[in-house]
């Protein structure tokens, strides 16, 4: 490649870094201080808002995951508390659901999680009904939904849901089958196994108190 040439490339590429870096920082602030939760649906906002409207420049979702992080530490002073309340939420939460496998998955393990966020918890059982009833038995005023979620490459699948509240704080619990154990399920940010946490671990967080890394299963 001629210098010239070179140089205008190398020119492109810094511009177009810049604006998925613009980008991603504005997607992750519209999450933070607008409570949107998808990460797709922030993206498009935001190159809307920014006037950018090549596909070339759109951040991948761990980019946009990677600036809400940052957005946290600089402007989210009560981020801190709001993760650590929601991480004992959780565990209380697994204690009551010890029977189905919980895993703690979502912003809450990751340490993106805002005054917004739900603890999300995945539960494990071949007869998804036995969730139902066992709100049903405790009296918790669950609402029933569902979730489509990608088991792997080649398999995806509806999942029953509840949300329901406790302590004032939101939950949302997705019922899985027994064998998912083995593999989580494919992570919406980067299409890899979603990172989840036994009891022990969230125990181990909470002991860190920071938003660090676990030693996910």
């Amino acid at each position: 490649m001629r210098p010239a040439r070179q140089h205008a490339h190398q020119h492109a590429q810094s511009r177009l870094r810049e604006r998925r870096e613009r980008l991603a920082g504005e997607a992750a602030r519209l999450m933070a201080e607008s409570g949107i939760a998808d990460y797709h649906q922030a993206k498009l906002k935001a190159a809307q808002r920014l006037g950018i409207r090549d596909d070339a420049s759109l951040p991948r979702n761990s980019e946009i995951e990677a600036a809400l992080r940052q957005y946290q530490r600089l402007f989210g002073r009560d981020v801190a508390d709001e993760l650590q309340r929601r991480r004992e939420a959780a565990l209380e939460a697994m204690r009551f659901f010890r029977h189905f496998e919980p895993r703690l998955v979502g912003p809450v393990l990751e340490g993106t999680a805002d005054a917004r966020s739900p603890v999300m918890l995945h539960l494990h059982a071949d007869d998804a009904d036995a969730v139902g009833r066992f709100f049903d038995e405790h009296d918790v005023p669950a609402q029933s939904r569902s979730r489509r979620l990608r088991l792997d490459r080649h398999r995806d699948g509806e999942f029953p849901t509840w949300v329901f509240s406790a302590d004032g704080l939101p939950f949302d619990v997705t019922v899985l089958p027994l064998d998912v154990l083995r593999q989580a399920p494919l992570s919406p940010v980067d299409e890899k196994p979603m990172r989840r946490a036994s009891a022990a671990q969230v125990r181990q967080l909470l002991a860190g108190a920071g938003s660090g890394d676990a030693v996910y299963t």
